[in-house]
């Protein structure tokens, strides 16, 4: 594959994840104990940070967030290799979301989302001039659950394919895909290059249980498609079929926030590194591996202790 000169840029939600990992079930009416953690999460920040550790040299973030916070996910963004920038929502604090981990369930989690400021984003936020010097974009799929989001993913999106710029979407929840509605989805995402959806969400938008038969119909209407499936690795399709098979790695998972995130952080960065779609997929079964193996949704080095 050819290696296209330029950056990324990751349009998506920034947002302030609380972290609370219980080894015991959730008790009703009564306390259970847990280790708590307030991190910088969102799967736009998420997805720029993997990206940005797994060797693209030039990452751009652009979000909108609260006055609240918005100096510690600068900070955070910049100290990971990110070049955020952030809109300042003068009415609705910073999104957050309370991530509910079961360590003792596989590290399964469960969220529970305010969106906040980052599905105001709008096409007021959005300049076709952020598209200088970049060579991929990538949106976050939650920019299409809101109206405003959405209209500004549509300029991003039209802006993109008028400069050539090739775009991916990870449609991000398979619970607010289905809020939203398969058809609406598909047709906010049209003129996407490449679908990074997990197994829950390409079998909700094909309505096919079996996720190869899933890759392989989305592949008829995106030109690439890579369909995550946690521990048994992911899927590559194009034209209509399965070209290739990436291996997940081993590991003893402790939190799996974020782990849809580092995938696909890696993932872009081994395309704009010029390795082909399966070796693409290959490097975000490692990244998804480690990232489960720690608490939050960042990479290392991404988050102060």
């Amino acid at each position: 594959m050819t290696v296209r000169p330029g950056g990324l840029l990751v349009v998506g939600d920034v947002v302030t994840d609380v972290v609370a990992l219980h080894r015991t079930p959730l008790a009703p009416g009564t306390d259970t104990a847990a280790d708590i953690r307030t991190v910088p999460g969102g799967a736009g920040g998420n997805v720029a940070c993997w990206a940005a550790h797994w060797g693209c040299p030039d990452v751009r973030l652009l979000g909108r967030v609260g006055a609240d916070s918005a100096a510690w996910h600068e900070a955070a963004l910049t100290r990971a290799g990110v070049r955020p920038r952030l809109v300042i929502d003068p009415r609705e604090p910073t999104g957050t979301v309370i991530c509910l981990v079961d360590a003792a369930a596989a590290a399964e989690r469960t969220f529970l989302s305010d969106n906040g400021a980052s599905l105001r984003i709008s096409p007021d936020d959005w300049s076709p001039s952020l598209l200088d010097g970049v060579a991929r974009l990538h949106l976050s799929g939650y920019l299409f659950f809101g109206t405003q989001s959405r209209a500004a993913a549509a300029e991003a999106l039209a802006s993109a394919r008028a400069r050539g710029v090739p775009v991916s979407v990870d449609p991000a929840s398979a619970g607010f895909l289905a809020r939203l509605g398969v058809e609406r989805f598909l047709a906010a995402v049209q003129g996407v290059e490449t679908l990074v959806p997990s197994r829950a969400e390409a079998e909700l938008l094909t309505g096919l249980p079996d996720p190869s038969d899933a890759a392989c119909e989305l592949s008829r209407r995106f030109p690439s498609v890579v369909v995550k499936l946690g521990t048994d690795g992911a899927l590559v399709a194009w034209g209509g079929e399965v070209r290739g098979r990436a291996s997940s790695v081993p590991v003893r998972a402790r939190d799996s926030t974020g782990a849809g995130d580092a995938f696909t952080g890696a993932l872009l960065a081994a395309l704009l590194g010029g390795a082909d779609l399966v070796a693409a997929a290959e490097q975000g079964c490692g990244a998804g591996a480690r990232a489960v193996t720690r608490a939050g949704g960042r990479p290392p080095g991404a988050v102060e202790r």
